[in-house]
């Protein structure tokens, strides 16, 4: 302990616990302040530390106490405990005492308690600025024992013993709310005063000096927010941002209900997820939170109900898992694993043994983990916390004496709209009545983009609460070939758009049956188009569909969601059956991406600030190298010898490059093998930059657009504000892929396009143009690409390209694609010349 911090005890015996796992978010997100919460098992308070009794509220349900130190500490008994009104609790010191660390201050009914709040656990909060240092908790405490060290905050205003706060209402003008240009400029004009300055949106509050907190809460333009300031410089600081913002609404306008229908035609833009088009009536589709008892009936009892849910849920998993293929199958083989994760039953099972239900348990063990990986500077692992809500629910359905997966009959013709989806309830739809789905949060990257994908659902995302808004029944159109939403549109426009639908309809059987033919511009460009693969059945599907190999085998699906690494015979034997599949088309495999952003409990990385720009894709692989070793190994055991080509993930190094070839090198040696063919795939400004010194050493070259597009625009694809803003086919992004396709050109060496730009029908004439003539798609894409291929000029599509590169913006781009598409389905008069408006 230093001169200026202060050990504060325990002041009742229970659990220690962090304030993240309160079931009320006054104090898990610490709006009320930073600390430890404490289950109690015994029924007194005692004093935290030497001080004097600030305050003993009405109701008898909490006490604040003045440290030497001038820090606050706030013990508040119990959850909602203020509607007991004092019943059960007895005051044991007055208001003004000075009391001793350890000495009594509040004896509570401990049975009553429980049967009458919500709750028991008890938060230990600092009510003023301060500090903690460290922490006592997940594990049993004593009263006296040191539950945490906390130091002395800023100074009071005007030492007259408390810190002012000053508070003040105000407008949000900016057109697309708070997010990154003016939460920055609220945080800079910030910067010359001496306060605690936050931002209160919705009973959310967040440091007014980070941009990241100001964008997280979601604030619209024409919202009304309060900003607090706690400090000698409060008055000034809010005079500082006052010519930012606008006075405060006098009313807010009341949100409307679903049930509100908006009169007029609208248009609502979003991120597209699934391609396609559907027209339909509006279904809002939400889904209620279960409610659980927190007691339980004995921990045995408890134990054996949460043993027999998950097992339960365990084998309707693998039922679902038998039939299912693709990404179907292996989202349910991750679910599976989650069920039988040690850490989740560990933390349930101290909760039970603290008298807790199983169900309560349970919820409160998959949120704490969830809520920690979704704190993550990461998509992937924000991912994996939505795949946790989904087994949570699954989990609780079973113990409230229900099947695993809830299920719900729509109305023929259904579009649902949601505020987010659960990847079960993406599977469990019936895809003859569900004609489309639209979120208002959510990313193109998703899980349950994915899934809709692999379902042919028409699917936006990350719509915005508008679509919440839409009344049930509305007419609306989903048109996830352009990304909007059109909500009760004109009688004409809609029956022209039901004509398009149908003709698309009819398109698509004419793709499939031609989708043998090879991939020819007018001019006679051969398009290799080739398909991204994740499992062993899209490699059947991709051939089914036309595919001329396999441009990225994505690997992860061997490492991900298991305690042991795969070994090599395991490996080897799952690329053999994937390249076998594939007849004689090219296979490449992409060596494990793996790394701080999709963390495996046998690869200990070092924990990072911001995993997406740490230790991730080859920069893993070469840390642990032997991991490597073992994948390498597996690839050149395949055959026929000279079809698997290694494709190393998010290469920005030509060392880098030079080291793994090394180990390539090294493992062919060892196993009398050719030395395969390797590519680099660049997904980094960094990469693309240094294209033509990473192809001296790479036989080719992959651009992998989700991770290109998501660093060089600075927006994270999982943002549920921005996701709809990263478009791939953005002029910066664009340059970027021109620079490879040069270098590639002039050193001789292939280049291909492999993220979900190369599933973009709109982006295809700019990649032929820009002298990218090797696609990698989504397998159910391919027939459709390799049809556009066949209507295309090259000529006039490096004429695009060029145009392309001279645009402001993704949108304007775009304009331009659907211009060159819609002339090249009239310059060669094809039999279906229907187009999307």
């Amino acid at each position: 302990m230093t001169a200026k911090s202060l050990l504060i005890a325990a002041p009742l015996a229970g659990w220690g616990m962090p304030l993240a796992e309160v079931p009320d978010p006054v104090f898990a997100e610490r709006m009320a302040g930073d600390g430890v919460a404490i289950d109690p098992t015994g029924s007194v308070l005692h004093a935290p530390c030497d001080g004097e009794i600030l305050d003993m509220k009405g109701a008898r349900h909490a006490v604040t106490l003045r440290s030497a130190l001038g820090i606050d500490i706030l013990v508040h008994v119990g959850i909602d405990t203020v509607a007991l009104d004092g019943e059960g609790f007895v005051p044991l010191v007055a208001v003004g005492t000075h009391v001793s660390q350890g000495q009594p201050l509040l004896r509570f009914d401990l049975e009553r308690l429980v049967r009458r709040a919500p709750s028991l656990i008890t938060p230990v909060v600092l009510a003023s600025p301060g500090t903690v240092l460290r922490r006592t908790i997940h594990r049993a405490v004593r009263v006296g024992d040191v539950l945490m060290e906390v130091a002395a905050g800023e100074p009071a205003a005007a030492g007259d013993g408390f810190t002012e706060e000053t508070r003040r209402e105000f407008g949000v003008p900016f057109e697309h709310g708070l997010h990154v240009r003016p939460a920055a400029l609220l945080a800079a004009a910030l910067r010359p005063f001496a306060a605690e300055v936050s931002v209160i949106f919705r009973g959310r509050s967040v440091n007014a000096r980070s941009t990241v907190g100001m964008m997280s809460l979601g604030v619209r333009c024409g919202d009304s927010i309060e900003i607090k300031a706690v400090g000698p410089d409060g008055p000034r600081a809010i005079a500082a941002l006052a010519p930012l913002l606008s006075p405060a609404p006098r009313a807010p306008a009341p949100a409307r209900s679903p049930t509100t229908k908006a009169s007029g035609h609208r248009r609502i833009e979003a991120a597209i997820a699934s391609r396609g088009m559907a027209i339909g009536r509006a279904v809002q589709w939400t889904r209620t939170e279960m409610a659980v008892a927190e007691r339980g009936e004995g921990e045995a009892g408890e134990a054996a109900a949460l043993d027999r849910a998950l097992e339960r849920v365990r084998a309707h998993l693998e039922t679902l898992g038998a039939g299912a293929q693709g990404e179907h199958r292996a989202l349910l083989a991750a679910h599976a694993e989650l069920v039988e994760d040690p850490d989740l039953r560990d933390r349930a099972a101290d909760w039970m043994h603290r008298g807790k239900s199983a169900a309560f348990s349970w919820r409160q063990a998959t949120r704490a983990v969830g809520e920690s990986l979704a704190a993550l500077d990461d998509p992937r692992m924000r991912e994996r916390a939505a795949d946790l809500r989904d087994l949570e629910n699954q989990v609780l359905r079973v113990l409230s004496g229900k099947e695993p997966s809830a299920t719900r009959e729509f109305a023929p013709g259904s579009i649902l709209l949601a505020d987010d989806v659960l990847p079960s309830q993406i599977i469990s739809l019936d895809v003859d009545r569900v004609a489309g789905v639209c979120t208002a949060r959510g990313g193109p990257t998703s899980h349950v983009a994915i899934l809709a994908a692999a379902t042919g659902i028409p699917t936006l995302v990350a719509a915005g609460r508008e679509v919440l808004e839409i009344a049930d029944g509305t007419a609306v159109v989903l048109d996830a070939e352009h990304g909007w939403l059109d909500v009760d549109p004109p009688a004409a426009e809609l029956a022209a758009l039901e004509r398009a639908v149908e003709s698309r309809t009819e398109e698509r059987t004419a793709d499939l049956a031609a989708a043998q033919r090879p991939a020819l511009t007018r001019d006679g460009v051969d398009i290799s188009v080739l398909a991204n693969l994740g499992s062993l059945a899209d490699a059947h599907v991709a051939v089914q569909k036309g595919a001329a190999g396999c441009g990225l085998l994505r690997t992860e699906f061997l490492y991900l969601d298991r305690r042991e690494p795969p070994d090599e015979d395991e490996q080897a034997g799952e690329y053999q059956r994937i390249a076998a599949a594939l007849g004689t088309r090219p296979l490449s495999i992409r060596t494990m991406d793996i790394g701080g952003d999709k963390p495996i409990p046998y690869l200990p990385l070092p924990r990072e600030e911001n995993p997406a720009l740490g230790m991730r894709g080859l920069r893993a692989s070469l840390w642990e190298p032997q991991l490597l070793r073992t994948q390498l190994r597996a690839i050149l055991r395949v055959q026929p010898a000279g079809q698997c080509r290694v494709l190393l993930p998010m290469v920005t190094d030509v060392d880098d490059l030079k080291a793994a070839r090394a180990i390539i090198d090294e493992c062919a040696r060892s196993l009398g093998a050719a030395v395969p063919m390797v590519g680099a795939m660049i997904e980094t400004p960094a990469s693309a930059l240094l294209a033509e010194q990473l192809a001296a050493h790479a036989d080719f070259l992959s651009i992998g657009t989700n991770d290109l597009s998501q660093y060089t625009l600075a927006i994270d694809r999982g943002h549920p504000e921005l996701a709809r803003r990263m478009d791939a086919l953005h002029p910066a992004v664009l340059r970027l892929i021109a620079l490879v396709a040069v270098a590639g050109r002039e050193l001789g060496k292939s280049v291909s396009v492999c993220g979900a730009l190369g599933s973009d029908v709109d982006a295809l004439p700019i990649l032929i143009g820009l002298g990218v003539h090797e696609i990698s798609a989504t397998p159910a894409m391919i027939p459709r690409l390799k049809r556009t291929v066949r209507l295309l000029d090259a000529a006039q599509c490096r004429e695009l390209a060029t145009r392309a590169l001279e645009q402001t913006s993704a949108a304007e781009v775009r304009d331009l694609a659907l211009y060159s598409r819609s002339r090249a389905r009239a310059a060669s008069a094809p039999a279906f010349v229907a187009d999307f408006p």
